[in-house]
């Protein structure tokens, strides 16, 4: 039961970090792509951050993980541009 909340995670964070950086999303395998590697990425800052701190709940492991897809589409935007940012 744990990879379907960790796939429903990455899904809605994907969507939720394509619409924040105003885009339209990235497919539904980019979106859930972007969504898991922003939950790695994003408990990565919040323990460098806060080393204390933990999201708790579904909630709070979308917002960390959307937090992670944001920064992940940022730098993707800085490296290559739109192309390469596009998953």
């Amino acid at each position: 039961m744990d990879i379907i909340a960790w796939i429903i995670v990455g899904l809605v964070a994907g969507w939720l970090a394509g619409q924040l950086m105003k885009g339209s999303g990235y497919g539904i395998i980019g979106d859930l792509v972007l969504g898991l590697v922003g939950a790695f990425v994003g408990g990565w800052l919040f323990g460098v951050v806060s080393p204390t701190a933990q999201p708790s709940g579904l909630l709070g492991s979308i917002v960390v993980a959307t937090i992670g897809a944001v920064v992940l589409i940022f730098i993707a935007r800085l490296l290559g541009g739109r192309r390469l940012a596009r998953i």
